[in-house]
C-alpha cells in the first residue's frame, strides 16, 4: 500500500491510512496553548499527511510532537512571539538568554543562522590571532625582547601543546554537556589570552633603537657588537607562551564542540555547507591578520614619539601589540552571545529523530553502548568510550588521513613564502602577498566547495570518503611540478666567482681584488642588484664607495662599485638596494599548479571532517573530533613545520654568520629545494591516498532498513518511537 506523503516535503511524517478527526472549536481555556508540528509550523492552517488543510485538528502526528510544545497559558512563564514558550521534551528551556534574562529580541539570533554567525565571528578571530598576528610578528618580538629562534618556536608550539592537553576532556565532558556555555567559555579565555600576549608592552620599560654605526659601503665603519648585554626581557617569553596557551585552551571547543553544535542543529543535507562556512572563515583570518598585522608593524611600537630610522631598518620594531588588544576585546564581545545559547536549538529535535545512523557496523555489536542515554555522562566511560573509537578502522584511517594532509597544509603555510621567495627571488613582504593571493582563493573556496559538493550530491558516507580520495589524488598528480624550478638569479662569491666562473657548491668566496681594502664583514648581509644583473653580498662586497636615494620609490642606490662593471661604458658600475628582479618563464605554470595542489587539498578537508561524524555514533560525535585533532596535531600539526623545515634547509647555500653561530640560511637552491619539497608532497600525498582507500574498504555501513530514529540516530529519545512507530521517509526521500 503506497504511502501518502507529506505535502511539505520536509521532515514529515507518513501513516499508513487516511484520518481525521472532527472536533469543535478550542475553548477559551485552551486558546493560550500553540503547538508545533514537526515540520515546524503551526497545525492551524497546514497541510495534513492526507493532503486535506485542516483548521485546528489535530493529525495521529500530534502524539510524537507533543514534547515539542508547552501547553503553558500566555501568561506562565516568559513568552515569546505569539504565546511560544521554547521547552525541550526533558522540560529544558530551550530561549535564547542569560538565566532568567530573555528578552523576547534576542531569540530572533535563537535559530542556526544566527549560531553560525557568532561562531563564524569566533573562528575568524582565533585565525586572525594565532595564525596570522602570531606569525606576523614573531620576528618583531625576537627583536623586542632579545629572543632566539627556538624561544620564539616554543612561543608559536604552545598553542598546539594546550591544545593537546585540553582535547580529550573539553570534547568528551563538552559533548555530553551544555555546548554553548563551553564554546563561550573557550571564545572568552582566547580573548583573555591575547590581552595577556600584548602585556608585556605596558610593563616593559620605552624601546630604544641601539643607534649603530652606519656599515655597508666600502671603506665606512664595519664595526658591529657581537656580545651584546644581556637585557633580561627574555624572561616575558613566559607571558607569551602563556598567552599562547590560553589561545590553545579556548580554541579547543570551538573546532569540536562548535562543528558538532552546528551538526546536530541543522538537516543531516546541509550541515557540510555550514561547517564549510565555519571554516572558511577560519581561513580568511589568518589572511586579515597578515594584512593588519602588517599594517601595525609600520606603526612604530612607541606611539607618539619621533624616530629618525625608517622600518626596512634592522633597529626597527613595529606596534606589534595593537592586534592583540583589538582581537581579545572582540573575543571578550563575542562571547557574550555564544553564552546565551540554549542546550538544542528550538525545533532541532525533529532533526535528530530523522537523522539516518552511519556509523560503522563493529562485529561484535559493541556500537551500540553508545547509543545508551547513559552512556559518556561520567568518567568511567571514558575508557570504554576511547576502545569503541579505536575499534572503529574507517576512523582511525580517517585521523590518520587528516595527520598527512595537515603535515602539508602546515608545511606549505610556514614554507610556502620562502618557497616563492627563493624561486622568484622576491622580497619577504611580496613572497607573503603572492601566497596570500594562493592561499584566500585556493584554501577559502577549496573549503567552502568542499562541503557544497557534500550537500549538493546528497554524498552518504562511502561516497564522501571517495570524494576525499578522488581531492587526495587530483593533488598527488598536481604536485609534480615542483620537477620544474626557476634558476637561481647569479651571486658573486656565492653563485659564481667574481669574475664569471662557476662555485662548487657549498663554498663561499666573497672576497676578490676589488673589494678587498674594503673590510667587508660577513655578519652584514644586505643584497644588492648591481647594474650588471649580478646580485652582491652587501654594497661592501661590491665595492661601492657612495650612497644616495631614489627619490621615486625611497630606495637607496649605491655608486662607484669597483666590483661592478657598466655594461656599455668603462668604469665603475651602480647598485640597487634588494634582490635582483627574477624573469623566470616557468612562474605562471608554477603558481598555477601550486594553486591546483592548495585548492584540491582543502577541498578534502571538509568531506574528511564529514565523514569523521559520520562514521561515529551520535553520542561520541564531539569525543571523536577531539581524539581527530589530538592525532592531527601530534602527527600532523606539530612536526610538519619541522619536517618540512629540515628537508628545506639541506637546499641551502649561505647561512647566516653571527658571530660564528650558524643562524637563519640566506640562500636556497632552487633545484634542490623544488626536489625536497616534491619528495615531502609525494610521501605524504602518497600516504593520504592510502589511508583514504583503506577507509574506504573497510567502512561497514548500517544495515539497509536501519530507519531514521534507530538506536545510534536517536540521541534523546525525545519521541518515544518504540510505542508509536510510525513509518518514517528515508533520507532520501526529504
Amino acid at each position: 500500500m503506497a504511502m501518502p506523503q507529506n505535502s511539505t516535503g520536509e521532515n514529515g511524517f507518513c501513516f499508513p491510512q487516511t484520518l481525521d478527526f472532527s472536533r469543535p472549536s478550542p475553548s477559551p481555556g485552551e486558546a493560550g496553548r500553540t503547538c508545533t508540528t514537526p515540520s515546524g509550523r503551526e497545525p492551524s492552517g497546514t497541510p495534513l499527511s492526507n493532503g486535506m488543510a485542516s483548521s485546528g485538528i489535530p493529525s495521529p502526528a500530534d502524539s510524537c510532537a507533543e514534547p515539542l510544545c508547552s501547553a503553558t497559558p500566555p501568561e506562565e512563564g516568559t513568552q515569546f512571539g505569539q504565546g511560544v514558550k521554547y521547552v525541550s521534551a526533558e522540560g529544558e528551556e530551550l530561549a535564547c538568554g542569560w538565566g532568567g534574562f530573555t528578552p523576547g529580541c534576542l531569540q530572533l539570533f535563537n535559530t542556526s543562522k544566527g549560531v553560525l554567525f557568532f561562531l563564524c565571528v569566533a573562528s575568524f578571530l582565533q585565525g586572525m590571532t594565532v595564525n596570522g598576528f602570531i606569525n606576523t610578528v614573531i620576528t618583531s618580538i625576537e627583536r623586542r625582547f632579545d629572543l632566539r629562534s627556538y624561544q620564539s618556536g616554543l612561543i608559536a608550539s604552545s598553542y598546539d601543546i594546550a591544545a593537546c592537553v585540553c582535547l580529550t576532556f573539553v570534547s568528551y565532558f563538552g559533548g555530553n554537556g551544555h555546548k554553548p556555555r563551553w564554546l563561550g567559555w573557550g571564545v572568552l579565555v582566547m580573548g583573555l589570552g591575547s590581552l595577556l600576549f600584548a602585556l608585556p608592552h605596558f610593563t616593559t620599560g620605552r624601546y630604544e633603537a641601539r643607534s649603530a654605526a652606519e656599515v655597508g659601503v666600502c671603506g665606512g665603519n664595519q664595526s658591529l657588537p657581537c656580545a651584546q648585554a644581556a637585557s633580561g626581557l627574555s624572561s616575558y617569553r613566559f607571558v607569551f607562551m602563556l598567552g599562547q596557551f590560553l589561545h590553545g585552551m579556548g580554541a579547543t571547543p570551538l573546532y569540536t564542540l562548535g562543528v558538532t553544535y552546528l551538526d546536530e542543529n541543522v538537516k543531516t543535507n546541509y550541515s557540510p555547507v555550514y561547517i564549510a562556512v565555519f571554516y572558511t572563515a577560519a581561513i580568511l583570518g589568518p589572511a586579515a591578520g597578515y594584512l593588519v598585522g602588517g599594517m601595525f608593524l609600520n606603526i612604530y611600537t612607541e606611539i607618539g614619539r619621533e624616530i629618525d630610522i625608517a622600518p626596512e631598518n634592522t633597529l626597527w620594531v613595529g606596534a606589534w601589540w595593537i592586534g592583540f588588544l583589538g582581537a581579545g576585546a572582540a573575543s571578550l564581545l563575542i562571547s557574550i552571545p555564544i553564552l546565551g545559547y540554549p542546550q538544542r536549538l528550538p525545533g532541532s529535535q525533529r532533526y535528530t529523530v530523522m537523522r539516518v545512523s552511519e556509523a560503522h557496523q563493529l562485529k561484535d555489536g559493541s556500537h551500540k553502548k553508545a547509543s545508551d542515554p547513559d552512556f559518556g555522562k561520567t568518567v568511567k566511560d571514558l575508557p570504554r568510550s576511547v576502545l569503541l573509537l579505536l575499534k572503529n578502522p574507517t576512523f582511525i584511517f580517517l585521523c590518520l588521513a587528516g595527520a598527512t594532509e595537515a603535515t602539508l597544509i602546515a608545511g606549505m603555510s610556514t614554507f610556502g613564502p620562502k618557497f616563492l621567495e627563493s624561486q622568484f627571488s622576491l622580497s619577504a613582504s611580496e613572497a607573503a602577498t603572492f601566497f596570500g593571493y594562493l592561499v584566500v582563493p585556493a584554501g577559502g573556496g577549496g573549503t567552502f566547495l568542499g562541503g557544497f559538493l557534500v550537500n549538493k550530491f546528497k554524498l552518504r558516507c562511502s561516497g564522501i570518503i571517495k570524494l576525499c580520495l578522488l581531492c587526495t589524488v587530483s593533488s598527488l598528480l598536481a604536485i609534480f611540478i615542483f620537477f620544474i624550478h626557476c634558476p637561481n638569479m647569479p651571486m658573486a662569491g656565492v653563485t659564481q666567482m667574481y669574475e664569471g666562473s662557476a662555485l662548487p657548491g657549498g663554498h663561499l668566496n666573497l672576497t676578490a681584488a676589488c673589494n678587498a681594502e674594503c673590510g667587508c664583514l660577513q655578519e652584514s648581509y644586505s643584497p644588492v642588484c648591481g647594474s650588471d644583473d649580478i646580485m652582491y653580498y652587501s654594497p661592501c662586497h661590491a665595492g661601492c664607495k657612495e650612497v644616495s636615494e631614489n627619490l621615486r620609490n625611497g630606495k637607496k642606490v649605491y655608486h662607484q662599485c669597483s666590483c661592478i662593471e657598466k655594461p656599455l661604458l668603462p668604469g665603475p658600475g651602480d647598485a640597487a638596494a634588494g634582490k635582483c628582479t627574477s624573469s623566470c618563464a616557468k612562474k605562471p605554470l608554477l603558481l598555477f599548479f601550486m594553486f591546483v595542489v592548495i585548492l584540491f587539498t582543502f577541498l578534502s578537508s571538509i568531506p574528511a571532517l564529514t565523514a569523521t561524524l559520520r562514521c561515529v555514533s551520535d553520542r561520541q560525535r564531539s569525543f571523536a573530533l577531539g581524539i581527530q585533532w589530538i592525532v592531527v596535531r601530534t602527527l600532523g600539526g606539530i612536526p610538519g613545520p619541522i619536517a618540512f623545515g629540515s628537508m628545506i634547509d639541506k637546499s641551502c647555500l649561505l647561512w647566516q654568520d653571527q658571530c660564528g653561530e650558524q643562524g637563519s640560511c640566506y640562500i636556497y637552491q632552487n633545484s634542490a629545494m623544488s626536489r625536497y619539497t616534491l619528495i615531502a608532497g609525494l610521501v605524504y600525498k602518497v600516504l593520504g591516498t592510502t589511508f583514504f582507500i583503506v577507509a574506504c574498504l573497510l567502512y561497514k555501513p548500517p544495515p539497509a532498513e536501519s530507519a531514521p530514529g534507530s538506536s545510534d540516530a536517536s540521541e534523546n529519545g525525545n519521541c518515544d518511537l518504540q510505542e508509536h512507530k510510525p513509518s518514517l521517509p528515508a533520507e532520501e526521500d526529504i
